[in-house]
């Protein structure tokens, strides 16, 4: 048998968000957004992205900003889950 080397995992995404929708159970919906040029016209341009996220404890609730971190897929849509919440909603 071959020594056996300790494995790094990869570092998995995590990215910054706003919770938009809790209505599912154990899934929240947050949108990330972020600002790019366009390459032509030099225009600062909004672009949004929606991610449903696993929240097992149904912690959430519209307006919070979270953590989120990618994960294997939970199910068809879901491939993040809830680090944690970084700020409540007022």
């Amino acid at each position: 048998m071959k020594n056996k080397e300790i494995v790094e995992r990869n570092s998995r995404r995590k990215r910054i968000g706003v919770v938009v929708s809790n209505k599912m159970e154990k899934t929240i919906v947050v949108v990330i957004t972020s600002n790019t040029k366009h390459p032509l016209y030099n225009k600062i341009v909004r672009k949004t992205n929606k991610f449903k996220v696993h929240d097992e404890a149904n912690l959430a609730n519209i307006g919070d900003t979270v953590e989120i971190m990618e994960t294997k897929p939970l199910s068809k849509d879901k491939y993040f889950r809830l680090v944690r919440i970084i700020e409540k909603a007022k």
